[in-house]
């Protein structure tokens, strides 16, 4: 049975109600709360009957959907899951679904050799490792990095959608530094993942400069179909990460050549697994530490990945990079020689 959007957001919204054991949901709670998920979703502000969510109840009891959602009804007005480990979100999957879904690995296999595919190539091999041990019924082989409560992942569909249909948001942006809630009309032209962090790159209105927001910093997202899409003229996606580690970058940053010493226990690991793309090694020493070039812009996520090394790394060019560290270790070692009692 076919489902729509907004009926889906609806069921999501319900199972996730009727999770929370510290509420007691009544049908007018759940008809308050999908409202307030289709506006923040979908923008739309027309009120949902109350015939609708108890459809919707039943349909989740029922086997067409392949819920059969355990939804109960206790003192003659509060619903809730008999069983409160359900989730409609941890159904299994049919053989028939099952057997669909390795045809689909099967296609997507035959893409893994082309070089415009070869970012597919970690999907394949995870969708493979879980459909093999669910047949198995057995633990995966593979185990991917991963994070489940990473925030902002709600986010993520609606953004990939204005996206692709050339739509202007409505951005409330809380950023780490910031003591307020920030409202910004923003122009989203690629999302993209560093580090288990989602982020949006765009330039919001009447702006110049092109800007990444973090999507676990989103406190509302919506269209803002009073306000014409501008297209993206700013930057190259396809070129634009080429010489940076991570996601920060200004339009006008230049790459420059960074040159660090790592110690014989630290070298193998950065030569096996290179800071970035654009490393080499400039020379091998006697004691075994190795002499290593990047030729990056340089920003947060680089250095951070060189303080990552701790005293297994010794940066020594360029000179604004070399002070800059040197400040920040200076000001590690107060920290830790000042004397403070553990909580």
């Amino acid at each position: 049975m076919p489902v729509n959007k907004n009926a889906l957001i609806r069921y999501k919204t319900i199972d996730k109600c009727l999770r929370n054991p510290y509420r007691r949901w009544t049908l007018d709670d759940l008809i308050d709360a999908c409202s307030d998920a289709l506006y923040e979703f979908e923008g739309i502000r027309k009120g949902i009957s109350k015939r609708t969510i108890q459809m919707d109840i039943q349909l989740m009891r029922s086997e067409k959907l392949g819920y059969n959602a355990p939804i109960v009804v206790y003192d003659n007005k509060y619903y809730k899951y008999d069983d409160p480990d359900y989730s409609i979100t941890n159904l299994p999957l049919t053989e028939q679904d099952l057997n669909k879904m390795s045809e689909a690995v099967e296609v997507l296999r035959q893409f893994k050799q082309f070089t415009h595919f070869s970012d597919m190539s970690d999907v394949v091999s995870k969708l493979e490792s879980h459909l093999a041990a669910m047949k198995r019924k057995s633990p995966a082989v593979i185990n991917f990095e991963k994070n489940d409560d990473l925030k902002g992942l709600e986010h993520l569909d609606f953004i990939y959608q204005a996206i692709l249909n050339k739509q202007t948001i409505k951005i409330n942006y809380k950023s780490f530094k910031a003591r307020h809630v920030s409202k910004i009309i923003f122009y989203p032209y690629l999302l993209k993942e560093y580090r288990n962090r989602w982020f949006v790159f765009g330039v919001k209105k009447h702006g110049l400069d092109l800007l990444n927001l973090a999507l676990d910093r989103f406190t509302k997202v919506k269209l803002a179909d009073d306000e014409p899409f501008v297209e993206n003229t700013f930057f190259e996606p396809e070129s634009f990460f080429d010489d940076i580690v991570g996601v920060t970058k200004r339009l006008n940053s230049q790459p420059e050549i960074v040159r660090f010493i790592a110690n014989p226990q630290s070298a193998p690991y950065i030569e096996t697994k290179p800071i970035h793309k654009s490393q080499r090694i400039v020379e091998r020493r006697g004691d075994g530490s190795v002499l290593f070039e990047l030729n990056v812009v340089i920003n947060h996520e680089l250095q951070r990945d060189l303080f990552a090394f701790s005293d297994g790394v010794t940066v020594v060019q360029p000179k604004h990079l070399v002070d800059y560290m040197s400040k920040k270790y200076k000001q590690a070692c107060l920290n830790y020689e000042t004397s403070f009692e553990p909580n």
